[in-house]
């Protein structure tokens, strides 16, 4: 086949979208399929890039301020007059079977989508970020964009959706239905290898962390859905338990309540923000981790995934059904806690630091859980199923 590939974020900018598209396409690619990757521009990344087999082209963008309202994002967009005629000039020239798009609210993502529809070629949209805000003006401004501007797009061409957890099925359903043609269940994907990989003498010199000390790593960019407010708020209950514990948050600062909250509540002091990182440097930190926690309270995903590969033990604010083929079992692969009771999530946090032992053995039954459900291959498998059903019997235009 030939798989073109859509997504606003892309290498070498940091983000669980740009690199599920990239390690996607590369997958692709390695399987025998011709690939185009269609980006944005991103800082000093080179307009047409060749490598791993695919091939990168970055059109001219522009970005826009780091807003709550834009979901704390640095974000490209690439709208101008000429987009269309350019997207469509090369798409053509590329003449894709399927299109595979990532993000819904992405100017290139409507752009694609609309090509799509004049061409009759198949796509296939994979959501990662839901529009919505804790603060009730800004999930107002967000729902006003999801429904006048993103779903009229979606209901224009009508791609089949990726559904990766059960609270983006919700919103899936209830934000967009009549805007796709179908729904299909596929996890997150990572390399377990590349999580294994670190070095925590490496990880506690980087985030001047002592020797020894007990460390909740949590990994994954600060926004306002993943905000680090409910984890700082347990902070003070842990500390009064194990007093020499520190918080290491790995990831870009977007917004910044916790840091707020954590002076109110004197725990400043615990915390690490080292911001972000490239992504071979994760590992080390994931290395050093006697847990991680980033209780987004809004389930778990990629960031989830690569500590519990790394063997780290988890816990979160999660229901065992968050992945939709595979369940989770609290106390066995995870630490659960209903999301938004700080008093539990400080009490699961208190049990893992207190238990070393007990908390390995769920980190190594977790690490499995990873191998067998949630790894690249298994996952760009299912991807590539489901890719080949969409064109159908149609003769395809490569392998």
């Amino acid at each position: 086949m030939r798989i073109a590939v859509v997504n606003n974020f892309y290498p070498p900018r940091v983000g669980g979208s740009s690199h599920l598209a990239d390690s996607l396409a590369v997958g692709y690619a390695a399987r025998g399929h011709r690939v185009l990757v269609v980006t944005a521009a991103y800082r000093d990344a080179p307009t047409f890039e060749e490598r791993d087999g695919i091939q990168i082209v970055r059109l001219p963008a522009f970005q826009i301020p780091e807003t709550r309202f834009a979901l704390s994002f640095d974000i490209s967009f690439a709208t101008r007059l000429s987009l269309p005629r350019r997207l469509a000039r090369l798409l053509d020239k590329f003449d894709p079977d399927v299109i595979h798009q990532h993000g819904q609210f992405f100017d290139l993502t409507w752009a694609s989508g609309l090509y799509a529809r004049r061409r009759k070629i198949p796509t296939l949209l994979s959501v990662h970020t839901r529009l919505e805000n804790p603060a009730a003006l800004y999930s107002g401004l967000l729902g006003l964009l999801d429904r006048f501007m993103v779903f009229p797009f979606l209901r224009a061409y009508r791609p089949a959706m990726v559904v990766m957890d059960r609270m983006m099925d919700g919103y899936i359903r209830r934000r967009y239905a009549g805007a796709y043609s179908s729904l299909v269940p596929i996890p997150v994907g990572i390399s377990p290898a590349a999580a294994q990989s670190g070095d925590a003498a490496r990880g506690r010199a980087e985030a001047w962390i002592e020797p020894g000390g007990p460390v909740i790593v949590s990994l994954g960019h600060v926004i306002p859905l993943r905000d680090r407010v409910a984890l700082v708020e347990a902070l003070p209950a842990v500390l009064r338990a194990v007093p020499n514990a520190k918080v290491v948050v790995v990831g870009n600062v977007y917004y910044d309540a916790f840091r707020k909250r954590a002076a109110e509540l004197g725990v400043a002091h615990a915390i690490r923000a080292i911001g972000a990182v490239p992504k071979a440097e994760v590992p080390d930190y994931l290395a050093m981790a006697g847990v991680e926690c980033h209780e987004q309270g809004y389930g778990m995903g990629t960031a989830t995934l690569e500590a519990m590969a790394a063997g780290v033990p988890v816990v979160a604010m999660a229901t065992p059904d968050n992945f939709p083929t595979v369940p989770l079992h609290d106390g066995e692969d995870v630490y659960l806690c209903p999301p938004g009771d700080i008093g539990a999530l400080a009490e699961r946090l208190i049990e893992v630091l207190r238990d070393p032992a007990a908390a390995r053995a769920v980190g190594q039954r977790g690490q499995r859980l990873v191998e067998q459900h949630f790894t690249l291959d298994v996952v760009t498998e299912e991807y590539l199923a489901v890719l080949r059903q969409l064109v159908g019997p149609r003769e395809p235009n490569g392998v």
